[in-house]
Order: C-alpha cells, then sequence, then structure tokens
C-alpha cells in the first residue's frame, strides 16, 4: 500500500474520465485525520491517522463521500481521538504557575483543532419540546432573557421557538403518542377498566381526570391517562357519566369498558348510582354494576392516618417543635447528640421535620423521634434552653399511633412499587387491616379502642365497597384461590363466614357465565403469539330459530348446562387444583399466559378482574395530605392544551410510548395538527 498522488487518481475511476475535484477534497477537514490509500484499481479507502483504521472511499465508480469520516471524528468514535481530547481536557482545567510570564498565545487553524460537532436543530426543537411537557415548565419560558441567554451561549446557531410554535409541537407530540396508545388498545385480549378521579382549581373550573387501567398483549398490566375533561359543575349527578361517555368515545371503546373505580370524596351519591347503572348498559358482563368500587384506595388510607393523627393532635405537635428544637442549630443538634451518646440511646433512624403536605413525613418524624424518646426525655436537664416536654405516657401513645400509621403507611406503599400492583395484590393487606381494626376496637386498653373505633367505621365501609372484587381477584391468584378467602372470612365473620365465602363463589360463577355466554355469541379469539384461532360462532339468533323448539329451552337452561359441562372443566378444575407454593414476586398475569389455552375463558376473566385499579391517584400522589389540584399556570392554558401537555406527560413516561424516531420539521408536517392558543 502507498499513499495515493494526485497524478494517479485517474486509476481510481475505470469508467471515467473525469477526475475528482483536488480542490473540494482538500476543503473538507476530515483529510486533516484522514489519509488515502490505494488498495487495488477499484478499490481505494481512507485510514484514520491515529487509529489505523479503515473507511471506504472509492469502490469502482462510486464515490462513499465523507459523512461516515466525520461521524468517526466529530463523534468520538476513535478511540485514540477520544483518548487525547480526554486527555487535553484534563491539562486546559490546570491552572497556569503563578509566575507565568504572560506570553501571547500563538493562534491555531480551526483545522487542527478539535473539530466541531454536527449540530442538528430538529433535535434539540424535541428535546426542548420534551422538557418543557415532562418537567410542567410555562411556555413563556422560551421568551425569557435568561432562557435566550443561556441558550444562545450554548448554541447561537439554535433557533428558540415561538410559543405558538411549541404548541403546535406539543399537539404533535400528544397526537402521535395517543396513535400509538389506540394501536396498543386494539391489540389487548380484554376489557378496560377506567379510574374518575377529580382535580380541583383556584377558579370555578374542575377537571375530571379518567385513567385506563389494562392487560396488554404481552400480559403486562398498564395504565395510561386517557382524557382531562373540563367541567363547570363537578357536584351534578351527571357530571363524571358525561366525562367517562367522552371518554369512551374519543378513544371508540364503548365496547371495551369492564368498570370503573370513583374518589367517594368527590362523587356525590346520585353520580355513583347514575354510573351504576350506566355499566351494564355499556358491559354485559359487569355483574350489574357490582363490581363498581366507589371508595379510592389511597385516599382510605390518607383518611385513617390524618384522623388518627387529628386524635393526637397536641401531642404531635409537641413532638414535632421538639424536633425543630434540635434541627434549628448545629449547636442545639450537637448537645442533643452528645446526650444520646451518653445515655447510650441506640436508634436506627435520624430525626427530620416533617413535611405536611406528605402524611407519610409525620410517621417518619414520630418514629424516628419515638426512639430517641428517652433523650428527649432528659434533655432538659442537659440543655436549659430547651423548654418542651413530652411525658413517659405521651411517648407510649405515640408509639401505639405508630403501629397503626406503619400498618397505612405500609398499605399505602403498595401503590409505589416500580410495577402497578395487580388487585389480587390488596386483598391479604386490607383483610388484615379490617380484623386488626376490628380487634382492637373492642379492645380493653382504653386508648386502643377509642383510637380505632371511628376508624373502624370509616374502613368498614371501604371493605363492603371492594371486598367482592378483592376476594375474586385473590382467588385468581393460584397461590390462594378460594383457601385465603375462606380463612380470612373465618376470622372476620366467624360463624357467619359460611354465607360470605359463598357471595364470592356465586359471584364468580355468575361472572363466569358472562363471559362464557359472550363466547357463545360472537367469535373467540385465542391469545396465541403467532396464530389467531378463531372458533365456531354460535348466534342466539340460529338456536332460538330452531323449528321444533328445542334448542330454545336449551339456551333457556344454557346456565345449567354450563355448570355440569364448561364452568367443570374450568371453575372447577382450576378451584379443585393444588394451590401453588407462595413466593415472592409471582407474576400473576404471566401465570394465566402460560395456562390461557387450559383456560380459555377463565383466563380472560382473570386478565380483565387483576386490571381491575383500586386507587385513583397516580402513584407520585399516594401520601399527599391535601386534594388534587391543577396548577394555576395549566388552569390559565385551554382545555386542550391541559390536556395535551397532562396527558403525553404521562405517556412518556413508558418506554415503549417514547419515540425512537427523531423528531424533525417534517414529521410535524405530516401530523394532523389542531392549533391552540394560551
Amino acid at each position: 500500500m502507498y499513499e495515493m498522488d494526485i497524478s494517479i487518481n485517474q486509476s481510481a475511476f475505470p469508467n471515467s474520465d473525469a477526475q475528482p475535484n483536488k480542490r473540494r477534497r482538500k476543503k473538507s477537514m476530515v483529510w486533516d485525520h484522514f489519509t488515502i490509500e490505494t488498495i487495488n484499481p477499484d478499490c481505494v479507502r481512507a485510514f484514520c491517522n491515529q487509529c489505523r483504521k479503515s473507511f471506504a472511499y472509492i469502490s469502482g465508480a462510486k464515490l462513499a463521500g465523507t459523512s461516515h469520516l466525520k461521524r468517526h471524528i466529530s463523534l468520538g468514535i476513535c478511540p485514540v481521538g477520544r483518548s487525547k481530547k480526554e486527555k487535553d481536557q484534563m491539562i486546559s482545567h490546570v491552572p497556569p504557575p503563578v509566575n507565568s510570564t504572560n506570553i501571547p498565545r500563538k493562534r491555531c487553524r480551526a483545522s487542527n483543532g478539535v473539530p466541531s460537532t454536527y449540530f442538528d436543530g430538529d433535535s434539540c426543537s424535541f428535546d426542548l419540546v420534551k422538557m418543557i411537557i415532562q418537567h410542567d415548565y410555562p411556555l413563556g419560558m422560551v421568551q425569557q432573557s435568561g432562557f435566550v441567554n443561556f441558550t444562545r451561549s450554548l448554541q447561537p446557531q439554535f433557533n428558540i421557538p415561538s410559543v405558538s410554535l411549541l404548541q403546535e409541537q406539543i399537539m404533535g407530540i400528544y397526537l402521535r403518542e395517543k396513535q400509538k396508545l389506540m394501536d396498543l388498545l386494539s391489540g389487548i385480549p380484554g376489557c378496560l377498566n377506567l379510574t374518575v378521579d377529580l382535580c380541583t382549581s383556584n377558579q370555578s373550573l374542575a377537571y375530571v381526570l379518567v385513567t385506563g387501567h389494562f392487560t396488554d398483549h404481552d400480559w403486562k398490566l398498564q395504565r395510561r391517562v386517557f382524557n382531562v375533561i373540563v367541567v363547570q359543575c363537578p357536584d351534578s349527578e351527571t357530571a363524571f357519566m358525561h366525562a367517562v361517555a367522552a371518554c369512551l368515545g374519543d378513544w371508540g371503546i364503548e365496547d371495551k369498558l369492564f368498570t370503573i373505580t370513583l374518589n367517594l370524596s368527590h362523587a356525590t351519591p346520585s353520580a355513583r348510582e347514575t354510573i351504576r347503572n350506566m355499566l351494564p348498559v355499556k358491559n354485559t358482563i359487569s355483574l350489574k354494576g357490582q363490581l363498581l368500587i366507589n371508595n379510592c384506595y389511597a385516599h382510605t388510607m390518607r383518611s385513617l392516618a390524618q384522623d388518627s393523627l387529628y386524635s393526637m393532635r397536641e401531642t404531635v405537635q409537641n413532638v414535632r417543635q421538639s424536633v425543630k428544637y434540635v434541627k434549628m442549630s448545629d449547636d442545639n443538634e450537637k448537645r442533643f447528640n452528645k446526650l444520646k451518646q451518653d445515655l447510650q440511646v441506640p436508634s436506627t433512624k435520624n430525626l427530620m421535620i416533617d413535611d405536611l403536605t406528605q402524611w407519610n413525613t409525620t410517621y417518619q418524624m414520630l418514629v424516628a423521634a419515638s426512639e430517641l424518646k428517652e433523650v428527649f426525655s432528659n434533655l432538659d436537664v442537659y440543655d436549659p434552653d430547651y423548654k418542651l416536654s413530652v411525658s413517659s405516657g405521651e411517648w407510649r401513645k405515640v408509639e401505639t399511633l405508630c403501629s397503626y400509621l406503619k400498618m397505612f403507611y405500609e398499605a399505602a406503599n403498595i401503590l409505589n412499587s416500580p410495577v402497578y400492583p395487580t388487585t389480587n395484590s390488596f386483598f391479604d393487606v386490607v383483610w388484615k387491616m379490617y380484623y386488626k381494626l376490628k380487634h382492637d376496637a373492642v379492645s380493653q386498653n382504653l386508648f386502643e379502642s377509642m383510637l380505632t373505633r371511628p376508624l373502624l367505621d370509616m374502613f368498614a365501609k371501604f371493605w363492603d365497597d371492594c371486598n367482592l372484587v378483592l376476594a375474586i381477584a385473590v382467588v385468581m391468584d393460584p397461590r390462594f384461590k378460594m383457601k385465603l378467602v375462606e380463612f380470612s372470612f373465618s376470622r372476620i365473620y366467624g360463624g357467619d363466614a359460611g354465607t360470605w365465602v359463598k357471595v364470592v363463589d356465586q359471584g364468580l360463577r355468575d361472572l363466569y357465565l358472562d363471559y362464557f355466554m359472550l363466547a357463545l355469541s360472537g367469535p373467540i379469539v385465542e391469545a396465541d403469539d403467532e396464530h389467531l384461532v378463531k372458533t365456531e360462532v354460535v348466534s342466539e339468533d340460529n338456536i332460538l330459530c330452531d323449528d321444533d323448539g328445542v334448542l330454545s329451552d336449551f339456551y333457556v337452561d344454557i346456565s345449567e348446562i354450563m355448570g355440569e359441562a364448561h364452568a367443570k372443566s374450568e371453575i372447577d378444575q382450576y378451584l379443585e387444583e393444588s394451590v401453588l407454593p407462595r413466593v415472592q414476586d409471582f407474576d400473576v398475569l404471566g401465570w394465566w399466559r402460560l395456562n390461557r389455552e387450559r383456560y380459555p375463558t377463565l383466563s380472560k376473566l382473570a386478565s380483565d378482574v387483576l386490571s381491575i385499579p383500586v386507587s385513583t391517584v397516580p402513584p407520585e400522589s399516594v401520601f399527599d395530605s391535601g386534594e388534587r389540584k391543577m396548577d394555576s399556570y395549566l388552569n390559565s392554558l385551554r382545555p386542550k392544551t391541559v390536556q395535551a401537555l397532562v396527558c403525553a406527560k404521562d405517556w412518556l413516561r413508558h418506554p415503549h410510548t417514547i419515540p425512537n424516531e427523531v423528531f424533525t420539521s417534517d414529521t410535524l408536517s405530516e401530523l394532523p395538527f389542531v392549533k391552540t392558543e394560551l
């Protein structure tokens, strides 16, 4: 191999009389880093001067260009160049000697320095829009002088978009992600469950947030915000129903609705009854509205915690002020820690001041303080400035209070798991909480009974509202089936447990009958990774039009035939089989996916029941002490813009909805934009 001379460049073009333009090749910065070498008359390659890696340049009459050579240098792909660049950067951070003379530096040509990287304005614009959506930044920030100056100092070539252009781009992302979600919904094996919650504002408007929960084609539980709908009269009995109907129509999912979960603190009794009556109309397999959940799980845990804290508000305030005293200055904390060391008090937690907007922080503050109660009890002697005092009796009450707060905290914390929990996950926690509150409400300990009686009244309403849903869901867990229901009900109801177990068993069988009837009236498409198998369609019209009427009698008595044949082969077979060993991190939906051929109808029921949500709030708001409120800035925008921002933020959190392609102006122009204004 030898360095190619200009005089022999013609050999590289056997089928062309024209030579490559010498001046054009010299203008590119890549030739400061590459050397051209001829391999054979039909092949000329470019070799990196640093790592000696070769790249295609001329093959026959085809000229490869220099873009791939630029990437090798500018993107830091060359290992030698990258190492040298890092070394130069380290050296550049070393300050010059103090006694160094001011010797004028020689100016270097740009081509001899570090090559400039390629600037993609469209990609930067897309990242800016994503940043605004994901972090709730106001759109007007792009016009603020600080942002403009900062952006120009980073990249003068970047054209900062206007607010109106930002709105169009936000709407473009919203519409594109919505189409992806609609494509995802079209392939789900079962139905959809909705949660309906209310977000208030400082103005007279309120926003209904409709969120969907469903099992996707991979049998993974998914949660997505569907709509943010403005309502002017949230107290009306039809406000929530109209919001749900608008959501179903917007997404074209009227035939996929299974059940709805509401927040009792917002929905009036008449509004709940209206939605309960709507469910059987939209879906015949909703057990006549019995699967509707009126009480939000997260709100129930919050109310239990806040009521228990309020019952001891004076003692809690004394503990809070004591903790503040220790944490308010370094000297106070040093004296406190010195006393702790002298008394040799073991503790695993650090003192913290609670955040009144997060009820879990108050629990954590009380737990940490109660571990150090001995130090607080002696602090007034060691530190004369400490005037507060919490008696030993009050500390015992604080410890009792913390035992209940721990129960509520751990129950609510289930909603903060990395993967959104399936419905069966809540039964074991809920029944144990109900049993403990019932037991302690009649305790001989006067403080325990006084504390738990109002909590029991509150929790009993939640239990009565959702115990059927939770019980059916836990039966669909092959680790428990009816065994856990029978055991827990025997502890809760005593001699009446058999009656309540029959209610669950009958509800499960009635629900299965609805699924079985639905399978008879239409094609059953088995969930298969590669093949779709359609079974024979048996329609009601074909059965009832039989001349001699025999099949009409068969159809009337279909429940008995189903009970003797199909249900026995699925429900009875499933319940009669031994339960699986109880293991942690069990994928219950994954188990039903693997066993869907054995239980084709029961697996569809399990998929829908296990995705019924028990909470209406997002995971990040589980421990909020107050009701959800719409940000004042969002509240100033038009409803369509609010919906686009809130929904797109939720959708961009999930990997399969984050766009992989680069967002360009061409992509933007292909979307059916709906222009909005501030």
